[in-house]
Protein backbone atom coordinates (compact mmCIF):
# COMPACT_ATOMS: atom_id res chain seq x y z
CA UNK A 1 0.00 0.00 0.00
CA UNK A 2 1.58 3.05 -0.69
CA UNK A 3 0.91 6.09 0.92
CA UNK A 4 1.90 9.94 0.18
CA UNK A 5 3.67 12.20 2.49
CA UNK A 6 6.56 9.93 3.10
CA UNK A 7 10.24 11.26 2.79
CA UNK A 8 12.48 11.42 -0.40
CA UNK A 9 14.10 8.13 1.22
CA UNK A 10 11.28 6.51 0.68
CA UNK A 11 11.14 7.47 -3.09
CA UNK A 12 14.85 5.67 -3.42
CA UNK A 13 14.55 2.93 -1.26
CA UNK A 14 11.21 1.94 -3.58
CA UNK A 15 12.87 2.47 -6.45
CA UNK A 16 15.76 0.33 -5.74
CA UNK A 17 14.15 -2.78 -4.30
CA UNK A 18 11.68 -3.02 -7.17
CA UNK A 19 14.52 -3.07 -9.55
CA UNK A 20 16.11 -6.37 -8.91
CA UNK A 21 13.42 -7.99 -10.66
CA UNK A 22 11.70 -5.45 -13.17
CA UNK A 23 12.51 -5.07 -17.00
CA UNK A 24 12.88 -1.67 -19.10
CA UNK A 25 9.11 -2.12 -19.61
CA UNK A 26 8.61 -1.48 -15.72
CA UNK A 27 10.62 1.05 -15.32
CA UNK A 28 8.04 3.76 -16.08
CA UNK A 29 5.65 1.96 -13.35
CA UNK A 30 8.06 1.79 -10.93
CA UNK A 31 8.69 5.95 -10.96
CA UNK A 32 4.48 6.06 -10.82
CA UNK A 33 5.12 4.32 -7.70
CA UNK A 34 8.10 5.71 -6.23
CA UNK A 35 7.49 9.57 -6.99
CA UNK A 36 3.77 9.53 -5.78
CA UNK A 37 5.47 8.97 -2.23
CA UNK A 38 6.16 12.63 -2.25
CA UNK A 39 3.33 13.86 -4.02
CA UNK A 40 5.58 13.88 -7.36
CA UNK A 41 5.54 12.76 -10.94
CA UNK A 42 8.27 11.92 -13.22
CA UNK A 43 8.58 11.49 -17.35
CA UNK A 44 11.83 10.32 -18.96
CA UNK A 45 13.44 10.99 -21.68
CA UNK A 46 15.80 9.83 -23.76
CA UNK A 47 18.15 11.35 -26.43
CA UNK A 48 18.15 9.30 -30.10
CA UNK A 49 21.36 8.31 -31.59
CA UNK A 50 21.25 11.03 -33.79
CA UNK A 51 21.41 13.55 -30.77
CA UNK A 52 18.28 15.64 -32.67
CA UNK A 53 15.49 15.02 -30.12
CA UNK A 54 14.55 13.67 -26.75
CA UNK A 55 11.88 10.81 -27.03
CA UNK A 56 9.16 9.94 -24.19
CA UNK A 57 10.18 6.24 -23.05
CA UNK A 58 6.23 5.98 -22.52
CA UNK A 59 4.53 6.47 -25.54
CA UNK A 60 1.49 8.00 -23.87
CA UNK A 61 3.85 11.30 -22.86
CA UNK A 62 3.35 12.83 -26.53
CA UNK A 63 5.88 13.30 -29.63
CA UNK A 64 9.33 13.68 -29.04
CA UNK A 65 10.62 17.18 -28.44
CA UNK A 66 13.42 19.01 -30.36
CA UNK A 67 16.77 19.73 -28.54
CA UNK A 68 17.14 23.24 -30.57
CA UNK A 69 13.97 24.77 -29.42
CA UNK A 70 12.66 23.22 -26.02
CA UNK A 71 13.27 23.55 -22.23
CA UNK A 72 14.00 19.78 -22.03
CA UNK A 73 16.67 20.54 -25.14
CA UNK A 74 18.12 23.40 -23.40
CA UNK A 75 18.28 21.66 -20.46
CA UNK A 76 20.40 18.90 -22.31
CA UNK A 77 22.58 21.19 -24.09
CA UNK A 78 23.74 23.34 -21.47
CA UNK A 79 23.73 20.95 -18.28
CA UNK A 80 21.30 22.91 -16.55
CA UNK A 81 18.41 22.03 -14.29
CA UNK A 82 15.37 24.11 -15.51
CA UNK A 83 12.01 25.44 -13.99
CA UNK A 84 8.64 25.79 -16.01
CA UNK A 85 5.17 25.73 -15.14
CA UNK A 86 2.32 24.20 -17.42
CA UNK A 87 -1.44 23.85 -16.03
CA UNK A 88 -0.35 25.43 -12.64
CA UNK A 89 2.31 22.69 -12.00
CA UNK A 90 5.88 23.24 -11.50
CA UNK A 91 8.54 21.07 -13.24
CA UNK A 92 11.96 20.58 -13.52
CA UNK A 93 13.80 19.37 -16.78
CA UNK A 94 16.97 17.54 -15.30
CA UNK A 95 19.69 15.75 -17.20
CA UNK A 96 19.77 12.36 -17.16
CA UNK A 97 23.56 10.87 -16.67
CA UNK A 98 25.95 8.20 -17.17
CA UNK A 99 28.52 9.08 -15.35
CA UNK A 100 28.91 12.42 -17.62
CA UNK A 101 27.51 10.98 -21.16
CA UNK A 102 24.18 12.45 -21.61
CA UNK A 103 21.09 9.93 -21.94
CA UNK A 104 18.35 11.93 -21.80
CA UNK A 105 16.38 14.61 -19.27
CA UNK A 106 13.99 13.78 -16.79
CA UNK A 107 10.24 15.99 -16.44
CA UNK A 108 10.21 16.01 -12.61
CA UNK A 109 6.40 17.47 -11.94
CA UNK A 110 7.16 18.58 -7.78
CA UNK A 111 4.93 18.32 -4.97
CA UNK A 112 1.82 20.18 -4.34
CA UNK A 113 3.34 23.22 -2.77
CA UNK A 114 6.90 22.36 -4.00
CA UNK A 115 9.16 25.52 -4.60
CA UNK A 116 11.63 25.02 -7.88
CA UNK A 117 14.23 27.21 -6.33
CA UNK A 118 14.57 25.26 -3.01
CA UNK A 119 17.84 23.75 -3.06
CA UNK A 120 17.23 20.57 -1.47
CA UNK A 121 13.87 19.62 -2.94
CA UNK A 122 16.36 20.67 -6.34
CA UNK A 123 19.29 18.24 -5.16
CA UNK A 124 16.50 15.20 -4.50
CA UNK A 125 15.35 15.63 -8.24
CA UNK A 126 18.42 15.27 -9.80
CA UNK A 127 20.11 12.08 -7.46
CA UNK A 128 16.64 11.19 -8.75
CA UNK A 129 17.99 11.63 -12.36
CA UNK A 130 21.14 9.57 -11.03
CA UNK A 131 19.30 6.81 -9.88
CA UNK A 132 16.80 6.74 -13.44
CA UNK A 133 20.50 6.62 -15.58
CA UNK A 134 21.58 4.09 -13.49
CA UNK A 135 17.87 2.09 -14.09
CA UNK A 136 18.26 2.40 -18.09
CA UNK A 137 21.83 1.40 -18.06
CA UNK A 138 21.43 -1.89 -16.20
CA UNK A 139 17.84 -2.86 -17.97
CA UNK A 140 18.98 -1.40 -21.54
CA UNK A 141 22.09 -4.49 -21.19
CA UNK A 142 19.14 -7.51 -21.39
CA UNK A 143 16.13 -5.60 -23.08
CA UNK A 144 15.04 -3.91 -26.20
CA UNK A 145 12.70 -1.24 -25.12
CA UNK A 146 15.76 1.33 -24.62
CA UNK A 147 17.33 0.56 -27.88
CA UNK A 148 14.22 0.84 -29.83
CA UNK A 149 12.92 4.28 -28.42
CA UNK A 150 16.81 5.85 -29.28
CA UNK A 151 16.43 4.72 -32.92
CA UNK A 152 14.56 7.03 -35.10
CA UNK A 153 15.69 4.56 -38.40
CA UNK A 154 16.88 1.17 -38.48
CA UNK A 155 20.62 0.18 -38.00
CA UNK A 156 22.80 -1.80 -40.26
CA UNK A 157 24.31 -4.90 -38.70
CA UNK A 158 27.55 -3.24 -39.29
CA UNK A 159 26.67 -0.48 -36.86
CA UNK A 160 24.50 -2.99 -34.67
CA UNK A 161 28.33 -4.51 -34.01
CA UNK A 162 30.17 -1.26 -33.36
CA UNK A 163 27.67 0.26 -31.40
CA UNK A 164 27.68 -2.63 -28.57
CA UNK A 165 31.68 -2.79 -28.74
CA UNK A 166 32.08 0.85 -27.91
CA UNK A 167 32.74 2.88 -24.73
CA UNK A 168 30.24 5.48 -23.65
CA UNK A 169 30.65 8.92 -26.17
CA UNK A 170 31.55 10.82 -22.63
CA UNK A 171 33.50 10.33 -20.13
CA UNK A 172 35.23 12.70 -16.98
CA UNK A 173 37.65 12.53 -14.25
CA UNK A 174 38.85 15.04 -11.79
CA UNK A 175 42.04 15.04 -14.49
CA UNK A 176 40.56 14.58 -17.77
CA UNK A 177 37.77 14.85 -20.40
CA UNK A 178 37.54 12.53 -23.10
CA UNK A 179 34.17 12.88 -25.93
CA UNK A 180 33.36 11.22 -29.11
CA UNK A 181 30.61 11.26 -31.99
CA UNK A 182 29.74 9.35 -35.20
CA UNK A 183 27.51 9.92 -37.75
CA UNK A 184 25.57 8.25 -39.76
CA UNK A 185 24.81 6.11 -36.46
CA UNK A 186 22.77 4.24 -38.09
CA UNK A 187 25.29 3.10 -41.03
CA UNK A 188 28.43 3.35 -39.09
CA UNK A 189 30.87 0.83 -41.01
CA UNK A 190 34.57 1.19 -40.73
CA UNK A 191 35.04 3.87 -37.83
CA UNK A 192 35.49 3.16 -34.21
CA UNK A 193 37.10 4.84 -30.80
CA UNK A 194 38.32 3.24 -27.74
CA UNK A 195 39.57 4.84 -24.50
CA UNK A 196 40.38 3.79 -20.79
CA UNK A 197 41.38 5.60 -17.53
CA UNK A 198 43.45 3.58 -15.18
CA UNK A 199 46.64 3.93 -13.07
CA UNK A 200 47.14 7.94 -13.67
CA UNK A 201 46.68 7.35 -17.64
CA UNK A 202 44.17 7.84 -20.14
CA UNK A 203 44.94 5.91 -23.30
CA UNK A 204 42.78 6.72 -26.48
CA UNK A 205 42.01 5.59 -29.53
CA UNK A 206 40.59 6.10 -32.99
CA UNK A 207 39.97 3.60 -36.07
CA UNK A 208 39.27 3.82 -39.91
CA UNK A 209 38.88 0.79 -41.84
CA UNK A 210 38.90 0.51 -45.57
CA UNK A 211 35.42 0.60 -46.79
CA UNK A 212 32.14 0.90 -46.00
CA UNK A 213 30.58 -2.28 -45.19
CA UNK A 214 30.25 -5.15 -42.76
CA UNK A 215 33.85 -6.56 -43.38
CA UNK A 216 34.83 -2.85 -42.28
CA UNK A 217 33.03 -3.36 -39.60
CA UNK A 218 34.64 -6.24 -38.86
CA UNK A 219 38.18 -4.98 -39.45
CA UNK A 220 37.32 -2.03 -37.12
CA UNK A 221 36.50 -4.64 -34.56
CA UNK A 222 39.38 -6.60 -34.55
CA UNK A 223 41.54 -3.94 -34.45
CA UNK A 224 39.01 -2.52 -31.11
CA UNK A 225 39.58 -5.50 -29.23
CA UNK A 226 43.37 -6.47 -30.28
CA UNK A 227 44.26 -3.28 -29.08
CA UNK A 228 42.01 -3.30 -26.06
CA UNK A 229 43.49 -6.60 -24.99
CA UNK A 230 46.64 -6.04 -25.23
CA UNK A 231 46.22 -2.84 -23.09
CA UNK A 232 44.19 -4.91 -20.61
CA UNK A 233 47.66 -7.25 -20.44
CA UNK A 234 49.98 -4.44 -19.64
CA UNK A 235 51.21 -3.63 -23.33
CA UNK A 236 52.59 -0.11 -24.33
CA UNK A 237 51.15 0.75 -27.93
CA UNK A 238 53.49 -0.82 -29.88
CA UNK A 239 52.79 -4.12 -28.70
CA UNK A 240 49.18 -3.29 -28.84
CA UNK A 241 49.36 -2.24 -32.74
CA UNK A 242 51.50 -5.18 -33.42
CA UNK A 243 49.09 -7.27 -32.21
CA UNK A 244 46.23 -5.53 -33.94
CA UNK A 245 47.93 -5.64 -37.07
CA UNK A 246 48.55 -9.77 -37.08
CA UNK A 247 45.24 -10.47 -35.90
CA UNK A 248 43.90 -8.50 -38.82
CA UNK A 249 46.08 -10.17 -41.27
CA UNK A 250 45.53 -13.19 -40.06
CA UNK A 251 41.79 -13.63 -40.13
CA UNK A 252 41.52 -11.50 -43.59
CA UNK A 253 40.01 -13.79 -46.20
CA UNK A 254 42.35 -14.43 -48.93
CA UNK A 255 40.24 -13.09 -51.71
CA UNK A 256 40.00 -9.39 -49.29
CA UNK A 257 42.43 -6.79 -48.84
CA UNK A 258 41.40 -5.71 -45.42
CA UNK A 259 42.95 -2.38 -42.96
CA UNK A 260 42.44 -0.12 -40.82
CA UNK A 261 44.13 3.28 -39.89
CA UNK A 262 44.45 4.17 -36.30
CA UNK A 263 45.63 6.66 -33.76
CA UNK A 264 46.42 5.28 -30.37
CA UNK A 265 47.85 7.90 -27.58
CA UNK A 266 48.23 7.37 -23.54
CA UNK A 267 48.52 10.67 -21.69
CA UNK A 268 50.29 10.87 -18.10
CA UNK A 269 47.43 12.60 -16.20
CA UNK A 270 50.19 13.76 -13.68
CA UNK A 271 52.49 15.31 -15.86
CA UNK A 272 50.68 15.71 -19.33
CA UNK A 273 52.94 14.08 -21.53
CA UNK A 274 51.16 12.50 -24.50
CA UNK A 275 52.74 9.45 -25.98
CA UNK A 276 50.88 9.17 -29.41
CA UNK A 277 51.59 6.22 -32.77
CA UNK A 278 50.23 7.08 -35.74
CA UNK A 279 49.17 4.10 -38.21
CA UNK A 280 48.12 5.31 -41.34
CA UNK A 281 45.74 7.69 -39.65
CA UNK A 282 44.98 11.55 -40.23
CA UNK A 283 47.19 14.12 -37.42
CA UNK A 284 45.21 15.13 -34.97
CA UNK A 285 45.56 18.77 -33.78
CA UNK A 286 45.89 20.20 -30.58
CA UNK A 287 43.39 23.04 -29.34
CA UNK A 288 44.67 25.70 -26.87
CA UNK A 289 42.73 28.36 -25.44
CA UNK A 290 40.59 28.05 -28.63
CA UNK A 291 43.49 28.12 -30.73
CA UNK A 292 45.24 25.56 -32.93
CA UNK A 293 48.96 24.93 -31.96
CA UNK A 294 49.99 22.53 -33.78
CA UNK A 295 49.46 19.12 -35.33
CA UNK A 296 50.37 15.64 -33.80
CA UNK A 297 52.11 14.97 -37.21
CA UNK A 298 55.25 12.83 -35.97
CA UNK A 299 55.77 10.27 -38.33
CA UNK A 300 53.66 7.92 -39.24
CA UNK A 301 53.58 3.51 -39.89
CA UNK A 302 51.60 1.45 -42.17
CA UNK A 303 47.93 0.78 -41.35
CA UNK A 304 46.80 -2.22 -39.45
CA UNK A 305 46.07 -5.41 -41.14
CA UNK A 306 48.98 -5.58 -43.63
CA UNK A 307 50.65 -8.28 -41.46
CA UNK A 308 54.07 -6.02 -41.77
CA UNK A 309 54.19 -3.33 -39.16
CA UNK A 310 57.19 -1.20 -39.28
CA UNK A 311 59.00 -2.00 -35.85
CA UNK A 312 62.33 -0.25 -36.82
CA UNK A 313 63.15 3.05 -36.14
CA UNK A 314 61.54 4.81 -33.27
CA UNK A 315 57.24 4.04 -33.50
CA UNK A 316 56.04 6.76 -30.48
CA UNK A 317 56.22 9.97 -30.35
CA UNK A 318 55.96 12.57 -27.49
CA UNK A 319 53.86 15.90 -27.13
CA UNK A 320 54.05 18.01 -23.61
CA UNK A 321 50.21 18.66 -23.30
CA UNK A 322 49.55 22.09 -21.09
CA UNK A 323 46.76 22.12 -18.72
CA UNK A 324 43.15 22.92 -20.34
CA UNK A 325 44.70 21.54 -23.82
CA UNK A 326 42.58 19.80 -26.42
CA UNK A 327 43.64 17.28 -28.82
CA UNK A 328 41.15 16.99 -31.69
CA UNK A 329 40.75 13.16 -33.66
CA UNK A 330 38.65 12.74 -36.40
CA UNK A 331 38.52 10.41 -39.77
CA UNK A 332 38.70 11.15 -42.83
CA UNK A 333 35.28 10.96 -43.18
CA UNK A 334 35.35 14.83 -41.49
CA UNK A 335 37.59 16.42 -43.19
CA UNK A 336 36.61 14.86 -46.71
CA UNK A 337 32.49 15.53 -46.50
CA UNK A 338 31.80 16.60 -49.83
CA UNK A 339 28.51 19.28 -50.53
CA UNK A 340 26.67 18.86 -53.63
CA UNK A 341 28.69 21.35 -55.53
CA UNK A 342 31.71 18.82 -54.52
CA UNK A 343 33.18 21.22 -51.67
CA UNK A 344 35.26 19.37 -48.67
CA UNK A 345 34.34 19.88 -45.40
CA UNK A 346 38.16 20.61 -44.74
CA UNK A 347 40.55 20.17 -41.65
CA UNK A 348 39.83 24.51 -41.74
CA UNK A 349 36.14 24.75 -41.63
CA UNK A 350 36.69 21.66 -38.70
CA UNK A 351 39.05 23.35 -36.77
CA UNK A 352 37.12 26.73 -37.16
CA UNK A 353 33.97 25.20 -35.77
CA UNK A 354 35.42 24.02 -33.33
CA UNK A 355 37.07 26.36 -31.98
CA UNK A 356 34.43 28.70 -32.20
CA UNK A 357 32.05 26.45 -30.16
CA UNK A 358 34.87 26.51 -27.29
CA UNK A 359 35.36 29.80 -27.16
CA UNK A 360 31.66 30.20 -26.70
CA UNK A 361 32.27 27.65 -23.68
CA UNK A 362 30.21 24.99 -24.85
CA UNK A 363 31.67 21.85 -22.73
CA UNK A 364 33.38 19.07 -25.46
CA UNK A 365 30.23 16.82 -26.03
CA UNK A 366 27.97 19.46 -26.89
CA UNK A 367 30.63 20.60 -29.22
CA UNK A 368 30.85 17.71 -30.59
CA UNK A 369 27.25 17.61 -31.49
CA UNK A 370 27.22 20.82 -33.11
CA UNK A 371 30.11 20.08 -35.40
CA UNK A 372 28.98 15.96 -36.47
CA UNK A 373 25.62 18.00 -37.45
CA UNK A 374 27.43 20.65 -39.38
CA UNK A 375 29.08 18.04 -41.19
CA UNK A 376 26.13 15.99 -42.08
CA UNK A 377 24.44 19.38 -43.27
CA UNK A 378 27.64 20.06 -45.45
CA UNK A 379 26.53 16.45 -47.12
CA UNK A 380 22.99 17.34 -46.96
CA UNK A 381 22.49 14.58 -44.32
CA UNK A 382 23.63 11.57 -46.76
CA UNK A 383 27.26 11.00 -45.70
CA UNK A 384 29.46 8.94 -47.84
CA UNK A 385 31.58 7.99 -45.80
CA UNK A 386 32.19 7.55 -41.16
CA UNK A 387 32.62 10.60 -39.62
CA UNK A 388 34.07 10.16 -36.22
CA UNK A 389 35.36 12.96 -33.87
CA UNK A 390 37.12 12.28 -30.43
CA UNK A 391 38.36 15.18 -27.88
CA UNK A 392 40.70 14.47 -25.08
CA UNK A 393 41.04 17.25 -22.95
CA UNK A 394 43.80 17.31 -19.81
CA UNK A 395 41.82 19.53 -17.63
CA UNK A 396 41.31 20.36 -13.91
CA UNK A 397 38.54 23.01 -14.60
CA UNK A 398 36.30 21.09 -17.63
CA UNK A 399 34.83 18.27 -15.48
CA UNK A 400 32.25 20.91 -13.77
CA UNK A 401 30.87 22.41 -16.96
CA UNK A 402 29.09 18.14 -17.37
CA UNK A 403 27.31 18.52 -14.39
CA UNK A 404 24.35 20.83 -13.39
CA UNK A 405 24.63 23.48 -10.93
CA UNK A 406 22.03 22.35 -8.37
Amino acid sequence: MIERGQSWQAVFTHVVNQSHLATAEDVPRILDEATALVGASVELYLVDLGQRELHPVRRAAGPPLSIEATLAGRAFTRMEIITAVEAAVAHLWVPVLDGTERLGVAQIALPEGGDPADQRLRERCWALAGVIAHLVLSKELYSDLFHRVRRTRPLSVASELLWQLLPPKVFASERVVIAAAMEPYDHVGGDGFDYAVDDGHAYVAIFDAMGHDLQAGLTTSIALAATRNARRGGADLVAAAELADDTIAAHRQADTFAYATAFLARLDLATGELVYLNAGHLPPVVLRDGRVVRQLDGRGRTPLGLGRFQTTEPLVHHEQLQPGDRVLFYSDGVTEARSPQGEFFGLERLVDLTERHEQAGLPAPETLRRVVHAVLEHQRGRLQDDATLLVLEWTTTEQATLLPTV
